[in-house]
């Protein structure tokens, strides 16, 4: 799902930077009124397995890549504000050191993959464990679908980007459903990785769980 340099037009890459920038300045508010100091350590050591998780992946003629992305497990874990803050780690130190997305792309990169299924995954386990009883399948299905409707949403939003741009040889036509529909297909392994590790979690390190700051268990 990365974008390199290059598959972005400039008022693309400017628009996705300047949202970037405007939610990062927001989590930065909201992680220093927090008292989540102490979900640093963790932040470091989940923000290295999803690092690891995203080296394999697949090059897609009319798109980018298709690979795991983590961003559904880290708002389950770490709630919307510390995910990005994992996720976001994980981006950077790829663009900066190991080219994998480029420098002009990584707002989108940090739209795709650090925001949009960090919150899609925290919001929908946590619709699930909070508007109805609370049971392990509960909390199982909320995490495969969290995970599993984060990255097909992000994928669909990173062919929107490409597709739109001017610098991209295909147009959304192709982009879409490329993005989209592969991504859809990976996100059902994605969505059962999630939930066993949650489920894994909630028996063994519940307090691991941190969603919006309310532990789960």
């Amino acid at each position: 799902m990365h974008i390199p340099d290059g598959f972005l037009d400039i008022p693309t890459a400017v628009v996705t930077y300047a949202i970037f920038l405007l939610y990062g300045y927001y989590v930065i508010k909201k992680i220093r009124n927090s008292q989540f100091t102490e979900y640093v350590p963790f932040v470091s050591v989940l923000a290295a397995g999803i690092f690891a998780v995203q080296m394999l992946n697949w090059p897609l003629p009319g798109g980018t890549s298709l690979h795991f992305v983590g961003g559904g497990l880290a708002g389950i874990m770490l709630g919307p504000w510390l995910g990005f803050m994992a996720m976001f780690l994980v981006l950077l130190v790829q663009a900066l050191v190991f080219h994998d997305g480029g420098i002009t792309t990584l707002g989108a990169n940090v739209i795709n993959m650090a925001i949009v299924p960090v919150l899609i995954g925290y919001s929908i386990y946590w619709i699930c464990i909070s508007k109805f009883k609370v049971t392990n399948s509960k909390k199982s299905i909320g995490a495969f679908l969290g995970a599993w409707l984060g990255i097909t949403i992000a994928g669909a939003i990173a062919g929107l980007q490409i597709g739109y741009s001017h610098s991209f040889p295909y147009g959304v036509s192709i982009t879409l459903p490329i993005m989209a529909g592969w991504h859809a297909i990976l996100g059902i392994i994605e969505g059962v990785i999630t939930s066993f590790v949650i489920l894994y979690l909630v028996h063994k390190a519940p307090h691991l769980i941190l969603t919006g700051g309310r532990v789960t268990k």
